[in-house]
């Protein structure tokens, strides 16, 4: 069991064990379309995330990530692959209660831990249920638009690319 520390701008001291091989045995409910490197890659966030704890994570998910600049903090929908915004701040997800200690960057955070191979069953639960409820966006996407049209519903298209699913197919 290999064991992660974490030391970035939002967490001091944090550790956790990966208990799972990376990319395997995840919960039969949850399969995710992309792998972290591979959304980063496309371009989510408006390339803002995971800017300062690159070293948790390997190395090569960033090699062709499209992240800002250094020193530019705000993010940058043309990094996006839909080239919209479709992010709600922090603050907001902080308020709405959806962020988990552990994980204070959010969803994504989440995932690229569970990607890695970390377990915490009642938060890997809640997150899981929160990922299947976006398929609410790809019946949208299935309703109004025509087959292989990525430009149709481009914002709904970049938020399911945040949460891991890939509307280029639909």
């Amino acid at each position: 069991m290999r064991k992660i520390r974490v030391n970035d701008q939002m967490q001091k001291g944090y550790r956790y064990a990966l208990v799972e091989p990376m990319g395997k045995h995840f919960d039969a409910r949850f399969k995710p379309d992309l792998t972290p490197k591979q959304m980063l890659a496309l371009g989510v966030f408006g390339g803002v995330y995971l800017r300062d704890c690159k070293k948790e994570f390997p190395k090569d998910w960033f090699v062709k990530a499209r992240s800002q600049t250094k020193g530019k903090s705000e993010r940058d929908p043309k990094l996006n692959y839909f080239g919209v915004n479709a992010s709600q701040s922090l603050s907001v997800w902080r308020a709405k209660g959806w962020i988990y200690k552990d994980d204070p960057r959010g969803w994504f955070q989440w995932y690229c831990r569970y990607f890695m191979g970390r377990r915490i069953p009642a938060e890997d639960e809640r997150q899981i249920k929160r990922w299947l409820a976006m398929h609410r966006h790809i019946a949208q996407i299935k309703k109004n638009c025509r087959p292989g049209d990525i430009s149709c519903h481009r914002k709904q298209r970049q938020a399911l690319l945040h949460w891991a699913y890939d509307s280029r197919n639909l």
